[in-house]
């Protein structure tokens, strides 16, 4: 991993939700499954064990006819398996999921974190960082990036995100 990026990406957005609302939607499996994989992906859950030390263990699968095209156009399965951990849980705050980057072929397996906060304000509204570490190089880095912003949309659509200076 000579080519790995130092920086991490930080994503925030500000719902009109509160933190158990959003919270629930990273450690219950029906929360999980219904906003997480990029648009045209959904994540079939196995185990979700909303705990410290718990397992996290989900396919990611590509939706659509379209997207299944896609990714047999260039080289890749229309599914992957994905493993993580949950290695920081402090409910409706802080949690961080460590999951393994293990499905890339040519690429030695590594961790990748994530670390979710939740951060309450007035009127019904919390708003969410999510920092995510670099992957094995810049190309993957932003694909990252665009996939997990694409992934947000759902939340956005769901709990109307307040673009930064846009709060009433």
């Amino acid at each position: 991993m000579t080519d790995r990026i130092a920086a991490s990406i930080v994503i925030e957005r500000t719902y009109k939700a509160t933190a158990e609302e959003l919270w629930a939607l990273w450690t219950t499996s029906e929360g999980f499954a219904s906003w997480w994989g990029p648009q045209d992906f959904r994540a079939d859950v196995h185990r979700l064990e909303a705990r410290l030390g718990g397992a996290l263990h989900y396919d990611m699968v590509a939706d659509t006819p379209e997207m299944v095209a896609e990714m047999k156009a260039v080289g890749q399965p229309p599914s992957h398996e994905t493993r993580g951990t949950f290695t920081e849980f402090r409910p409706y705050e802080r949690l961080e999921l460590t999951h393994i980057i293990d499905f890339l072929p040519g690429v030695a397996p590594y961790d990748s974190t994530m670390l979710v906060e939740f951060f309450p304000l007035s009127e019904g509204r919390v708003r969410m960082v999510v920092t995510l570490s670099p992957m094995h190089d810049a190309a993957f880095t932003e694909m990252q990036r665009e996939g997990f912003t694409s992934q947000l949309t759902k939340l956005d659509r769901r709990y109307g995100w307040e673009a930064p200076g846009t709060a009433a």
